[in-house]
């Protein structure tokens, strides 16, 4: 019984071993997040944040005092040319002691260890979106709702653009009086003159100008009127472009539908109706269509629709093809992008991680953590990749841009792709 007793023992221990040195040995199933080094944590992937990127906002004569808005959106034209949009201005608040507040509840106190002391979206003008109803003049409701401007917020320099270190290069403010929520800014990969286009939910409408800002060429939608025609959009929110230089605009907030225009903003066709949140499983159903990207080998568009948590995918034509889910909350995409590699890169709120997927829909890797400090997320809008790899995030909640640099270790597949520079690369 002894001799048996330790064959069982001996063998049971051969087997663990061999298993314990399958899972952990190289080449084995679960390589090394970095290879080579011991400890360490995966908390910003395989970037490192480029913490004085951007400089303060005080490098502006007179913006003492004074920084980002909540960041809507962002756009790597080059790692010299970066593009940032905002919701104006926010003052400056030095961090007091904690104190209790009793006269709140017991046990209150504030400002809360490590917890930020302010939601940049909330205190920006106009605070509301995608839970708030469209004024036509989102500032105007604003000031009307309480808001001081000049004390609790300046509607200054809601475009701005920055050189690879930080420092601003181009300020579009001639252009600030004419937007109430800018939501989105990009230039078309498949257009050689580079117009750069904006989208402001609270104006309706998606403005096209020249690549240095000093003319407005075009503007899509009927400037100020929400609708649901061939002129007309109510609170769009993200745009998207196939190779032959058509686009599709995700409409949006208050509209629930795609709709494609021509290369010159034709209205060619639209798809999409009103679903019912949270659970909402016909195809073609949307509830706050809050992210779009097309996928330029097959020119399928993948629709997040955001309150179903789910991602809808369709051909050029609005015809159905798939869809997958996301994940219930606390899971909430803000939006994606599509890299030119192949793969969906996914921006979740609720989470403050950047997720990847095939664009089957299976989930490969994500990284992030929560927080205002350099390389914490909190509210991730928008996304971009210049052509030396670095990444770019815009936050609504913890305000302003962030850049974060590839390690000199970093492992291909855990960063995000190039995007596709089809035109002026």
């Amino acid at each position: 019984m002894n001799t048996a007793g330790s064959l069982q023992r001996t063998l049971a221990a051969c087997v663990t071993g061999f298993t314990l040195g399958t899972l952990t040995s190289a080449g084995s199933a679960q390589e090394p997040a970095f290879p080579g080094q011991k400890g360490g944590q995966d908390v910003f992937g395989h970037y490192e944040v480029v913490a004085d990127w951007p400089k303060p906002l005080s490098q502006l004569p007179g913006h003492e005092g004074w920084t980002w808005g909540a960041g809507q959106y962002v756009f790597a034209e080059s790692p010299d040319r970066v593009f940032v949009l905002q919701r104006g201005q926010l003052p400056v608040v030095e961090r007091p002691q904690a104190a209790w507040l009793r006269d709140m509840g017991p046990s209150v106190t504030f400002p809360i260890f490590r917890l930020p002391l302010r939601d940049a979206t909330r205190a920006s003008p106009p605070a509301g979106g995608g839970a708030g109803g469209p004024p036509e003049d989102g500032l105007q409701a604003w000031v009307d709702g309480g808001g001081r401007l000049g004390i609790d917020a300046r509607w200054r320099h809601c475009i701005l653009v920055f050189d690879s270190e930080g420092n601003i290069i181009e300020d579009w403010s001639q252009w600030d009086d004419m937007l109430s929520r800018p939501h989105a800014v990009y230039i078309s990969p498949y257009d050689p003159d580079k117009h750069v286009w904006i989208v402001d939910d609270y104006r309706h409408s998606i403005f096209k100008f020249s690549n240095d800002g000093s003319e407005l060429v075009q503007t899509i939608g009927t400037y100020g009127e929400p609708g649901a025609d061939e002129s007309h959009f109510n609170r769009p929110t993200f745009m998207a472009w196939f190779p032959d230089g058509s686009f599709v605009v995700a409409d949006g907030y208050a509209n629930t539908r795609v709709v494609k225009f021509d290369a010159d903003g034709n209205y060619l066709l639209e798809w999409g109706q009103r679903g019912n949140p949270p659970n909402e499983t016909r195809p073609g159903y949307f509830n706050n269509v809050h992210g779009i990207a097309v996928d330029p080998e097959t020119n399928r568009v993948f629709v997040n629709d955001r309150q179903n948590h789910r991602v809808q995918v369709f051909d050029e034509n609005g015809n159905y093809l798939d869809e997958w889910h996301f994940g219930d909350p606390p899971s909430d995409i803000h939006m994606f992008i599509i890299s030119g590699d192949g793969y969906l890169w996914a921006a979740d709120r609720g989470t403050s991680k950047i997720l990847k997927y095939d664009l089957d829909g299976n989930f490969l890797y994500s990284w992030g953590t929560w927080g205002d400090f350099p390389g914490g997320m909190w509210g991730v809008h928008g996304m971009s990749v210049d052509q030396e790899g670095n990444f770019y995030i815009a936050e609504v909640d913890s305000g302003g841009a962030q850049k974060f640099r590839p390690l000199p270790n970093a492992n291909p597949d855990y960063l995000v792709g190039q995007p596709v520079y089809s035109a002026w690369e």
